[in-house]
């Protein structure tokens, strides 16, 4: 299996090449040049993870010297950690592809840039290299940017912008803590490091602020209050397949760095810091909720409801018990599905009715109804329904932060946080039923419903979701392994 994973990252560069040096590619060329890049990736991690072996540990792993006199490698591997997260990642990769088959300005530079995209995204859950995973988190910084400058709409320059600039300061940050890691150590070798990192970094610099220094850079991607503001903005002007990205893999890439660096590396610190950080996740859950309740955008209303559900991703990962962490990792795929499929739903009622206010939409369930049963399912496991991956998700973390016994005063804040839930309910059937139901539109009577193909690739959103909100197994069995090391440190 050696060079799988180099194969997955890079199979949609190649594809972006072919793109970008083929002459006279017809659009059809294009389109299917890139799908059958992200087939490739999609089918290989899938072949990844049937031959996972859920005992634990790095799997897959690829070593090459890279700098020697920097002791820099190309090192690549996964574990039950970053694997659901790659697969996460090429299925909703696969997916946006179709969904982009409405863009019809520069489609060969816009898929290049979305091919390349999908590559920094993964290069970022496959390293185990510190300057290997920041190379391919500055990577991601570029494709973004120029896939919502160009092919968004509304405030498209201000909100590319505002996204650069917020990535960029916590990036700047992430580094500087990389490099004093790195100084302390002599090393960038991540597994190496969380073997006992921590203990050679104290000798020479205090932990804390190198903790602190790349918490922050994670923070802003995943988005945690107060650094969430560029998410909404982002949301609402980028076109539906970059919102897919960007809700369902991107954003994970900050919870997939607290947990794989900073507590990965700084357990104990990670436990220190715990109870301030739990305090903004229950902030981050009950205020992202609550201002979704005054969303009036389509599109912005599903964004500020990810600021509330990475809240739950947070709170788990400090409860900093097994149960509570394989919740968080289970949130980010669930989340990943769920708003990847409201986003490709809401792109559906857009693109169709030329309208994105909610107060202007209404009835459209009797004249698109199987847009409504995508969005509504979307909705339904948003919200936490048993029997989809929501409610799995949101079930696990909840429970594992609350038996949590490392951080003083934890099940006040799971208490508190059980707001957000309600307020998902309260929301989501809000929307449905303001988007959906009621008289219906006069001015919408005839319009498109949903085609053949969206209906396909919604479908294979909604079949993941309840796959794996039924038997939820064939990912925690993989994933609950990977925390053992960072328990047994905080023992």
């Amino acid at each position: 299996m050696t060079g799988f994973l180099s194969l997955i990252i890079f199979a949609p560069v190649l594809g972006a090449a072919v793109i970008g040096l083929w002459p006279r590619l017809s659009v059809r060329g294009i389109r299917l040049t890139a799908l059958t890049a992200c087939l490739v990736s999609l089918g290989l991690s899938l072949v990844l993870f049937i031959q996972f072996d859920r005992s634990g540990g790095v799997q897959f792993e690829e070593f090459l010297n890279w700098i020697p006199s920097l002791n820099v490698h190309y090192h690549l591997g996964v574990d039950g950690l970053s694997l659901p997260l790659v697969l996460l990642t090429t299925i909703l990769s696969f997916v946006a592809v179709l969904i982009s088959y409405q863009i019809n300005t520069r489609i060969k530079a816009y898929f290049i840039w979305f091919l390349f995209l999908e590559s920094s995204i993964l290069g970022v859950f496959c390293s185990l290299d510190l300057l290997l995973f920041f190379i391919f988190w500055e990577i991601e910084v570029i494709p973004m940017y120029f896939l919502i400058s160009i092919w968004g709409s509304g405030r498209k320059d201000y909100s590319a912008t505002k996204y650069v600039l917020y990535t960029l300061f916590g990036s700047a940050l992430m580094l500087a803590g990389m490099v004093c890691v790195y100084f302390a150590t002599g090393s960038f070798d991540i597994m190496a490091l969380s073997a006992g990192g921590q203990l050679l970094i104290q000798t020479v610099l205090p932990a804390a602020p190198l903790f602190l220094l790349l918490l922050i850079g994670f923070a802003v991607k995943l988005p945690v209050v107060p650094f969430h503001t560029w998410l909404p903005d982002a949301h609402t002007d980028a076109p539906t397949a970059v919102s897919v990205m960007l809700a369902g893999s991107l954003i994970k890439m900050g919870g997939y760095g607290m947990i794989r660096v900073c507590v990965g590396l700084f357990p104990t610190v990670a436990r220190d810091f715990a109870p301030a950080l739990i305090a903004l996740a229950v902030i981050s859950i009950v205020y992202g909720g609550a201002i979704v309740l005054r969303q009036t955008d389509l599109k912005r209303l599903i964004a500020y409801s990810s600021v509330s559900h990475m809240g739950f991703v947070l709170l788990g990962i400090f409860a900093l018990s097994q149960t509570s962490l394989t919740g968080a990792t289970l949130q980010m795929v669930s989340h990943g599905l769920i708003t990847g499929l409201l986003f490709a739903a809401a792109g559906l009622v857009m693109h169709n009715t030329h309208e994105r206010a909610i107060d202007r939409l209404g009835g459209l369930a009797r004249q698109m109804p199987r847009a409504a049963v995508i969005f509504i399912i979307g909705g339904l496991g948003a919200l936490g329904l048993p029997g989809t991956s929501g409610f799995v998700a949101e079930f696990t973390t909840f429970l594992g932060a609350f038996s949590s016994t490392e951080v003083a005063g934890i099940k006040i804040a799971v208490l508190i946080a059980l707001l957000g839930i309600l307020l998902a309910a309260a929301y989501m059937l809000w929307l449905i039923q303001r988007v959906f139901f009621g008289p219906s539109t006069v001015r919408f009577d005839g319009i498109r419903d949903a085609s053949r193909l969206e209906v396909f690739y919604c479908g294979i959103l909604i079949l993941t979701i309840f796959a794996v909100g039924l038997c939820p197994a064939i990912l925690t069995g993989a994933v609950q392994n990977v925390f053992n090391n960072i328990l047994r440190l905080l023992t």
